[in-house]
């Protein structure tokens, strides 16, 4: 029987290649996937003829947009997942997503090696072939352009060789990656990390700089999780994608960083990501509002821990899975309304409203009517600062 390869198909010249290379250098027949993770770009059924037109022996496409923004964007944004404070975990949340559609595939058409178009310096190919591992421990991976040294000239030339059904024009200069969640700028004159970002890099965002009238909206959370805008219900997908839209237009969620890579090198990135800056800065400050304080700073800890996992491609992992639960169980109270307003690449909460809040105005407030006791802060002070007041007597004799 003829060996079967799963590969992660996106279209395009390297994946598409990629189906006769792999076939040749292996022997295997070649079935490829492409999932839909709000990425944009061509028709998934132009995808489809494309794989088999390119050799694919069968060819999957599936539209994941709302799995991808309820199963993995969310747990995001209950998180508040920043990457080392900053960075939304665009890619590497999606490529979860991908995998279990990549496993599923290998599974039903009794493949044995599953395929991905990564290189050997980059994040993606760990989250690829860790995630495919932890679902299924059987399978193998490949990474043509790591493993076989299938290089853009090679690629290009075998294209032409073999001319198969895809433009071979010049590459953009920029390696880029992107889903509904925001898109991620890489290489070429990036790469000079004096160089700053110029406005031809950006897509979902528009110039914060250029002068706009602001916008002001409303979001409603329930659990965490976010179900209106304006007071009109979305699913977790039109959040983002409203909110992609909104919070673009006003310059908001662009990002410029040095990040710490897995494989252990520093890389700059430019991100953009208007929908989730603006939805985990609204979840953020409704928290502030609705989670007691011990568990809110315990929270930070295990927030940190989630998104160097995910970031890391341990989005299979049991530990993982189980600050997850952690973190839905926090998220049982953060329901209300943020209102923000969107203007100048910022997101501004401007307003705050939930009938789980723990603000107690009667005891936040210094006007009359204040019920705080404060005759018992002295007393409470005293026994709060004595550990301290005994190691100063011995520290300072």
């Amino acid at each position: 029987m003829t060996e079967r390869v799963v590969l992660a198909y996106s279209g395009g010249l390297d994946t598409s290649v990629a189906i006769g290379w792999i076939a040749e250098e292996t022997g295997a027949e070649v079935i490829a996937v492409a999932v839909d993770v709000g990425q944009g770009g061509e028709d998934l059924d132009v995808i489809r003829k494309r794989a088999l037109a390119c050799g694919a022996v069968e060819a999957e496409v599936a539209d994941a947009k709302d799995e991808f923004a309820d199963e993995y964007c969310l747990p995001a944004i209950k998180a508040n997942a920043l990457y080392m404070d900053r960075y939304p975990l665009v890619s590497a949340l999606s490529r979860p997503a991908i995998v279990k559609h990549l496993v599923a595939a290998a599974k039903k058409h009794g493949a044995t090696t599953v395929a991905h178009g990564c290189t050997g310096k980059g994040n993606d190919q760990v989250r690829f072939e860790a995630g495919i591992v932890a679902l299924a421990p059987g399978l193998q991976c490949i990474a043509p352009v790591r493993d076989y040294a299938m290089t853009r000239d090679k690629a290009i030339a075998f294209c032409e060789a073999k001319q198969l059904p895809i433009a071979t024009t010049k590459k953009s200069p920029y390696s880029i990656d992107q889903n509904v969640f925001g898109r991620a700028v890489e290489t070429g004159f990036l790469e000079d990390i004096w160089n700053a970002p110029i406005e031809d890099i950006y897509d979902y965002t528009a110039d914060p700089a250029v002068p706009r009238e602001p916008d002001e909206v409303i979001i409603t959370f329930k659990e965490g999780v976010p179900v209106a805008i304006d007071g009109r219900p979305v699913t977790v997908l039109q959040a983002i994608q409203q909110l992609n839209e909104r919070a673009g237009a006003q310059g908001i969620g662009r990002i410029d960083m040095v990040e710490d890579r897995l494989v252990g090198i520093k890389s700059r990135e430019v991100y953009e990501a208007p929908g989730a800056i603006a939805l985990i800065t609204a979840h953020q400050e409704l928290e502030n509002v609705t989670v007691e304080r011990e568990l809110a700073r315990y929270k930070r800890q295990v927030e940190q821990r989630w998104g160097e996992l995910v970031y890391d491609g341990q989005w299979f992992s049991p530990l993982k899975r189980a600050l997850e639960g952690f973190i839905n169980e926090a998220n049982q109270h953060v329901t209300g309304d943020i209102r923000m307003t969107l203007h100048g690449g910022r997101a501004v909460v401007t307003g705050r409203r939930s009938e789980s809040s723990l603000y107690d105005f009667n005891l936040a407030t210094y006007d009359t009517g204040d019920t705080f006791d404060q005759s018992a802060a002295k007393g409470f002070i005293d026994i709060y600062s004595l550990s301290s007041k005994i190691a100063a007597r011995r520290d300072l004799a």
